[in-house]
């Protein structure tokens, strides 16, 4: 493709997305892209990476590039969007640009009057400014600044910094079939540069992207691709071989694995979920990695009658509810622009529905993990102590676990451990 067409392909994908987030949907940017680039078979490999590229950069920035528009007077549209990022990211000049939109097939129409005023004026200059609010230089919704300056103070910028580049390749090694040295000898081999993570005894770090999927230590189930603070959160259950265990937001399964690897494939996981969709994902990677102790099941909802039927028999209990999501941003920068105050108080009736309901499975000295990949104190600490106020048969252990990608060079992550009495 041309670099005019696949600016071209950039903007029509952001479209898509404006359309389904318009409309209501909460599809995620990635499904988004991807579902274009499947509808678009000819748009080779290294086409797709560059149409990648703008897209996500464009989700990054966007509110940084939507106020520079506005300063200019031009739409803050996906083709203004686009056009913004090729000139304060991309370094374009104007020339640039009028080869760029030319018109040709498949390209952009050539630029207006508007637009190549605001080109020439702001060529070889800087996308953040002084002038910028600090919502806007900072990447995050205007709402959200008294709850995220309560949580981080004055490392608030350099919090916001990470949350806003692009996240780790952190994968964890599969303890039933190797070892973590065994690992990283595997994909040193391949090419891949791995390293071992700082917190997570089973993490390895890659430094270098490649055709990870088609290694053999993949094909071998010698791994899995989970953030390292994932691994801490699916640690917080200390499970044990013989143990029984209900992962009751199962997901597609990244931290049941992790748990039945702990169990070392012996007792019994309930993997319960929602949506079937999730964890249908689930079952080949159970096939892959050799786990053999985990049934999984669909729940009509958090008060299904499956819980009544498992009451007060589980040693541990993982919740990794349902949540904003704001401690993956660097992920889905997406979800800045789809958090809003009535998604965040529709998710905190969920969660707190699903912690009355699975608080239930827990027997005599077994242990509830509560656990969100969110950094608002609203789904985390206040809806722990909210729970322990009305539940004094469950006593907080030990320091809950925070982790934040300025610090930890995880994503953001939540978890408290609580003990039945």
């Amino acid at each position: 493709m041309k670099p005019g067409a696949r600016m071209a392909s950039a903007m029509e994908a952001l479209e898509e997305m404006e359309a389904n987030w318009t409309e209501g949907g909460r599809a995620p940017a990635d499904a988004v892209l991807n579902q274009y680039f499947r509808q678009r078979r000819f748009i080779g490999s290294k086409d797709r990476g560059e149409i990648s590229r703008v897209v996500y950069a464009v989700l990054r920035n966007e509110a940084a590039l939507n106020w520079q528009l506005h300063q200019g007077g031009l739409p803050a549209d996906p083709r203004g969007r686009v056009l913004a990022e090729a000139v304060l990211l991309g370094g374009a000049e104007l020339e640039d640009m009028k080869a760029l939109c030319d018109g040709q097939q498949y390209c952009l129409p050539r630029l207006s009057e508007p637009e190549l005023g605001w080109i020439k004026q702001q060529a070889r200059q800087p996308l953040l400014t002084d002038a910028m609010p600090p919502a806007v230089r900072h990447h995050f919704p205007e709402w959200l600044t008294p709850r995220l300056e309560s949580v981080f103070g004055d490392q608030l910028p350099d919090a916001m910094a990470a949350l806003n580049e692009e996240a780790s390749v952190d994968l964890r090694v599969n303890t039933l079939k190797t070892s973590r040295d065994e690992l990283v000898v595997a994909l040193q081999d391949a090419g891949l540069e791995p390293e071992l993570t700082p917190h997570s005894t089973l993490g390895v770090r890659l430094h270098k992207r490649g055709s990870l999927f088609a290694t053999e230590a993949f094909r071998a189930g010698w791994f899995e691709m989970q953030d390292e603070g994932s691994q801490l959160v699916a640690a917080l259950a200390q499970a044990k071989p013989g143990d029984k265990g209900v992962d009751f937001c199962a997901g597609a399964g990244g931290k049941t694995l992790a748990l039945s690897a702990q169990m070392e494939n012996r007792g019994r996981i309930l993997a319960w979920d929602t949506s079937g969709k999730r964890l249908g994902q689930m079952k080949p990677r159970l096939g892959r990695a050799g786990v053999s102790n985990v049934q999984a099941r669909i729940l009509k909802s958090e008060r299904d009658n499956v819980v009544k039927r498992h009451r007060d028999s589980a040693d541990w209990v993982l919740l990794d509810v349902p949540c904003t999501g704001t401690g993956t941003w660097r992920r889905s920068p997406d979800l800045r622009r789809r958090t809003t105050l009535e998604a965040l108080a529709e998710v905190q009736a969920h969660q707190r529905a699903i912690l009355e309901s699975a608080a239930r499975l827990v027997k005599s000295s077994g242990r509830l993990i509560y656990a969100t990949c969110s950094i608002l104190p609203e789904e985390n600490e206040q809806q722990v102590e909210a729970f322990l106020g009305v539940h004094d048969s469950f006593t907080r252990i030990g320091d809950d676990l925070r982790l934040y990608p300025h610090t930890h060079g995880t994503d953001g992550f939540y978890g408290a451990v609580l003990q039945k009495a």
